[in-house]
């Protein structure tokens, strides 16, 4: 099956809080997106609340609920104690774990599996209990024994972080040479039983090659880019661009 897109509402969310006013509309643009054929809406709660805010998220699990039955809320953050409890209070369907620093801008590597084995492995096996997947950030590096722990600690998927092959649009050779890795890397996490996400500077552009490469791929989640399109060709057009070089039939 084609990989499943998830819209990133942080940038809406980051532009609407310029100002002190209800627009652009997080929600709004959620269910615009949700319209067009997206499968899923996705969100990173990050501490100083510079883009979602912890009181979007009981109104995008509401819209999701009431609106749009069989398609999914991600949230994605460090599992901080805050995290958690919003992880317990809004149930999404899918948990993405990164090890962001509060500071960062923004995701910008993958776990360090060895080092923290315990710490996922506890906070795995507490949103397990509450019956939400786990999908944990990683590199794209085809490491075996990483991913092996990966494995170990219960996620049920990988999201491969994609920011370096977006960072090479004007290098096709480059390019072409991430590409390989990540499809490595997945085809390392196929063989261990983990499925595979994918995320960061994702664009119509790129994707086609990472979705040949990785024709298992579950799910793209992607925000910048495809907000950035936005501005140009709507909403919703550009969810069904985004669908399309997915390898959906929209």
């Amino acid at each position: 099956m084609p990989a499943k897109l998830s819209v990133n509402l942080n940038a809406i969310a980051m532009l609407r809080n310029r100002r002190d006013l209800p627009w652009p509309s997080v929600t709004g643009l959620g269910r615009i997106a949700l319209q067009a054929g997206a499968s899923g809406l996705t969100v990173h709660p990050r501490p100083d609340q510079r883009h979602i805010r912890f009181s979007d998220l009981a109104p995008i699990r509401s819209l999701i609920d009431t609106e749009f039955s069989g398609t999914e809320f991600n949230i994605e953050g460090f599992p901080e104690e805050g995290f958690m409890r919003l992880v317990e209070e809004h149930r999404p369907e899918q948990v993405t774990l990164v090890p962001d620093d509060p500071s960062q801008a923004t995701s910008d590597h993958g776990w360090d599996f060895r080092k923290n084995h315990n710490l996922l492995g506890n906070i795995v096996g507490r949103l397990k209990k509450l019956g939400l997947r786990v999908s944990v950030f990683a590199d794209g590096d085809p490491d075996r024994e990483a991913l092996t722990i990966a494995k170990e600690v219960g996620a049920d998927r990988i999201e491969l972080y994609t920011g370096p092959y977006g960072g090479c649009y004007d290098d096709p050779a480059e390019a072409a040479r991430i590409v390989e890795r990540l499809g490595e890397t997945a085809d390392i996490a196929f063989e261990l039983g983990l499925d595979v996400n994918a995320g960061h500077d994702l664009t119509v552009a790129n994707l086609p090659a990472l979705v040949a490469r990785i024709p298992r791929l579950a799910e793209v989640s992607i925000g910048h880019g495809l907000t950035a399109d936005a501005l140009e060709h709507g909403m919703a057009e550009t969810v069904r661009r985004f669908c399309r070089a997915c390898g959906q039939d929209v």
